[in-house]
């Protein structure tokens, strides 16, 4: 028997990975933007630490020269980033969306919150931000103000510093999935290490973010900031959807031998329930459609070809936005 928990979840989850319907509108203005869509989060919370009592997955932390990056599985598939300034004991956490268990792991590690660095508004990585603040009330909140970020006490701007201890992170502004998302760039050159890239959801392993509140041309030109980055630059994502991104790269790319290759690897770590972060941005390129958008076999997979007078921009932005089409149609994620 379908509980009213159940039909409603049912209901939102079916709105909401379909932006194109009249009824999509609605139901993201309420998630995000009243109550009802706190509600929502904070069910799917209690319900995810019922189901996950040890998080989703198993986590594997990595150490740079001093600098600890610990994933943090929450809710049902995100990720929250613990980075720690080993010498000093302080930290930045990366979209805390579960304050209870983030705060755990920073009495585990025995560290000092300084930071939260917030990519966006959406609750399910901004949910834990005034609760871990009431925590440490000397905590700066860190994200861009035209995307009502919850708590946020330090409003950034495109290519904005952040500090903390001997960690130097560099804030981008990457609008499209909301109209003011950010991503943040952990400076690897001050540490003798390649750097790290929090992506919030503007980039997953082989996939990108739905498009909620940006233009196909935002997003490609949101998409291209991260392919500008150095090769060797670690991609820290948002939640872990690596199996269906590559499955669906799959559908546009059926002979890319990195795609399969990357998708064995996977199958493994997703086997022993191990998460899949980092991959590279170099890797990314190689397999991820949404940064093949100059793919001849993609446009070729998806019927697409160049105008005589079409400019090349313009193009890639009809190839973003019809990829993105056929992935919501694939899986809303």
């Amino acid at each position: 028997m379908r509980t009213g928990r159940t039909i409603w979840k049912s209901f939102f989850g079916q709105i909401m990975a379909r932006t194109e319907k009249p009824l999509f509108r609605i139901a993201y203005t309420l998630y995000t933007r009243t109550k009802l869509g706190y509600m929502y989060y904070k069910r799917q919370m209690r319900k995810a630490r019922e189901q996950f009592p040890t998080g989703h997955s198993r986590a594997q932390p990595m150490e740079l020269n001093g600098i600890k990056i610990m994933p943090i599985p929450v809710l049902a598939d995100n990720y929250s980033y613990l980075v720690i300034d080993m010498a000093s004991s302080v930290a930045v956490v990366v979209d805390p969306a579960d304050p209870q268990t983030v705060q755990a792991v920073l009495e585990e590690e025995g560290v000092m919150l300084e930071a939260i660095l917030c990519t966006h508004k959406h609750w399910d990585h901004s949910g834990g931000n005034k609760g871990l603040k009431k925590l440490y009330s000397s905590c700066r909140v860190y994200g861009n103000a035209t995307d009502n970020i919850p708590g946020l006490t330090h409003p950034l701007t495109d290519k904005d510093s952040i500090d903390v201890g001997r960690m130097h992170f560099k804030a981008l502004f990457t609008p499209g999935h909301t109209v003011g998302h950010m991503i943040y760039l952990l400076d690897g050159r001050a540490i003798g290490a390649p750097s790290s890239l929090f992506s919030g959801d503007l980039v997953f392993l082989s996939g990108c973010g739905r498009m909620f509140e940006g233009s196909a041309s935002t997003m490609l030109s949101s998409l291209d900031t991260v392919s500008s980055l150095s090769d060797d630059t670690l991609l820290w994502p948002g939640h872990e959807y690596a199996e269906d991104n590559l499955m669906f790269a799959a559908e546009v790319e059926p002979h890319n031998a990195a795609r399969e290759n990357k998708y064995q690897w996977v199958l493994q770590q997703r086997g022993q329930k191990l998460c899949t972060s980092p991959s590279t941005i170099g890797e990314e390129k190689e397999y991820n459609p949404f940064l093949r958008i100059h793919s001849s076999e993609l446009h070729q997979a998806l019927g697409l070809q160049q105008d005589r007078d079409e400019d090349w921009t313009l193009f890639r932005a009809r190839v973003l936005e019809e990829l993105r089409r056929r992935k919501d149609i694939y899986k809303g994620r």
